[in-house]
Formats: C-alpha cells, structure tokens, sequence
C-alpha cells in the first residue's frame, strides 16, 4: 500500500476543496447577512429572472455546471447506458420513491402548515439535474454516469413533473380525506427550465472537450486546460449560494422557528434517500462510483424548478417559495457532509479500487486524487 493510499482523505484534497465546509457556510452567511442588512437586495435580485429564476442565480448554476460537464468523457456514456443495474434503480428511486418519501414526511412534520408542506412536496417532485454534478465530482463519483442519470432526469421532469405534481398534491390528498393543493404548471415551463440549466452547460462542455481534443490531444486537455477551468465550478457555487440566500434572507432570519420546522423532514429525507441508496446500490454490486452517483442523484433535488414553480404558482413572498429555498439551506450543508462521508466510507465497504474514469482526476479538478 503506497503512502498516498494511508493518507487521510483531507490530507489528499486541494486547498480548496479541504475547507469547501468553511466556505459554503461564509457564503451561506454572506448571503443571509446581506439579504438582511441590505434593504431591498432581494427584490432587486429577484426582478431580473430567467423561468422564474433570478439571472444571477441562473448564471451561477452555468458557471458551477460547465467546468464538470466539461471533464465527461462523452465517449464513454455507452458503458452507462447499458448497466441496468444503475438505471433502473434510479429511475424507481428518483420517480417513485423520492417523492413518495418526501410526500409521506411533508405530512408527518408539517400537518399544520400547507404552505409549507406543499413547497416541500414540489421540492421532492423536483429531481436532480444540477447541483448534484459537484456533490458526485467531490465524492469521486461516476462522471460519466452522473451525465446520463442527469439527463434521464431531465426528461423526466419534462414528461412527469406536471402529472406527479396533480397526483401528490391533488389526487392522492384527496382519496385519503387529506387537504389538497392544485399546481398549475406547464410542460414548456418545466422543459425551458431544464433546456436553460442542464442544456446550456451540458452543450458548452461537450463542445469543450470536442474541439480541446481535437484541437491539441486528450494529454493537453486532461493535464492543462481541465486544471485551469476546474475550480470554477466551486467559484459558481458558492456565488449560487450568496445569491441564493441574500434573496430570502430577511425572511429566513425573521422566521427562524418556521425554517425549523422545514429543515426536519428535509434531513430526515437527504439521509434516507441518500443511505438507502448507496446500501441498494452495494447490493445490487454496483461499483464505488456508480454507487456514488447513484446516491447523490437519489438525494439531491431541481431546487431552482422547484423555487420557480412555487413563486410563479403562489407567488415569491409565499410560504411554498420559503420553503422550496430552505430547501438548499438544508442540503448544501448535508450533501457537503455527505460527500466527506462517501470518501471515508470508500476504502470499508468498497474495497476494490475503482477502474473508471472518475477514477484519476487532475490536480485541481475538485476531487481527491485518488491513490
């Protein structure tokens, strides 16, 4: 065993991604302190939108997403493509038990509280097609596979967003004597959604590779250029979270008993979504890395379609919108932790040392390098 194998996986990171914690929670605080002390901040914020989204929002989502997108090896997605052990578990997991799970604890938690309730239930209809591409690139995940469990979620949300949307909050309250809530969202609301924040990106890095490739070899890209436009994806985090949060600030901080009471059945579901499917995936003999992918993709949530669906159905001061916010208030913090946990985890209950090509990654790309 080589030394860089013993080290702890701290000690393997880059500067930046080891105190990532320290810096999601200032920019958390950033974003909370400023929405507080700078009156009308998020109104202005909000103003200037893109499907509901503010567009500063929207161009951090891009700039997090490209740098990721970008180290894909497109011509590898065959391989994932044709592991039903991957695909099939999660489409059951993200399209049928993710919102049943978040449906069953939103009315367990919140009995009292419909606007929020219903905010959460959009959140559990809404599945993952962007911030979960950094939780799986830091936990050493499947690159390739997170592309394409991403893009069969993106059709998905396309397709099934509206009818799940009638069924959890209409038809199924309904039949159990359960107080119901209509939604009324369009299918080309959902699909410019997921063309603007999966597509963009998703372009622009295959693109990348493409012509970076051909341009000067696979050497040149992987050694240089990925190194060089790896840490933005960080950079578009973290100002994704300053600007998220500066918009609801003032309401978070003023209703601090009311995020209480959203954030507990949202770490009850990050941690049974996430859990649930790692152990299913080691069952069903998946690999660490599609493993990996498969449970941060299970337990991470379309919060910007969730957040533009609750202010353009009930408004941007409404309970549905505050709740589709703490929503990454809660899973920023969770997945970060849950990354941490996955890498220490590899090494016990995964012991063979992946092959694939999230295996390697170059310095400075967000990931542990691996031994």
């Amino acid at each position: 065993m080589t030394r860089a194998s013993t080290a702890p996986v701290a000690a393997r990171l880059s500067f930046l991604d080891r105190y990532l914690a320290v810096w999601i929670l200032g920019a958390m605080g950033a974003g909370l302190g400023l929405g507080r002390l700078v009156p009308g901040l998020g109104d202005a914020l909000a103003k200037v939108t893109v499907t509901g989204v503010s567009l500063p929002i929207a161009l951090g989502l891009l700039v997090m997403m490209y740098p990721v997108l970008a180290k894909v090896r497109y011509d590898r997605l065959d391989t994932v493509t044709r592991d039903r052990r991957l695909l099939v578990p999660s489409l059951v997991i993200n399209w049928i038990v993710g919102p049943a799970v978040m449906f069953a604890l939103a009315w367990l938690f919140l009995p009292d509280l419909p606007e929020y309730r219903t905010g959460l239930i959009i959140v559990g209809l809404a599945r993952c097609i962007a911030m979960v591409i950094i939780w799986n690139d830091l936990a050493c995940g499947d690159r390739e596979a997170a592309a394409v469990l991403v893009a069969l979620n993106s059709v998905f949300q396309v397709i099934a967003f509206s009818a799940l949307g009638w069924f959890y909050l209409s038809f199924l309250p309904d039949r159990l004597g359960l107080e119901a809530t209509g939604l009324d969202v369009s299918m080309w609301e959902i699909a410019r959604s997921v063309l603007i924040f999966l597509g963009i990106p998703l372009a622009a890095g295959y693109l990348t590779r493409r012509l970076g490739e051909k341009a000067k070899g696979r050497t040149w890209y992987e050694a240089k250029l990925i190194p060089r436009i790896g840490p933005y994806a960080l950079y578009g985090l973290l100002f994704t979270i300053v600007v998220l949060f500066a918009l609801q600030g003032e309401a978070i901080t003023s209703q601090p008993w009311d995020v209480v009471r959203i954030a507990l059945p949202l770490l009850v579901y990050f941690a049974v979504m996430w859990a649930g499917s790692m152990a299913l995936a080691r069952a069903a003999g998946l690999d660490y890395p599609r493993a990996t992918t498969l449970a941060f993709t299970a337990a991470g949530n379309n919060f910007e379609l969730a957040i533009a669906v609750a202010i353009a159905t009930f408004g941007a001061t409404s309970g549905q919108a505050l709740a589709g916010v703490v929503g990454p208030l809660i899973e920023v913090p969770v997945l970060i932790g849950l990354v941490h946990v996955a890498l220490a985890a590899r090494r016990r209950y995964f012991p063979h040392p992946a092959t694939g090509p999230s295996a390697t990654a170059p310095e400075g790309s967000a990931h542990v390098r691996n031994p």
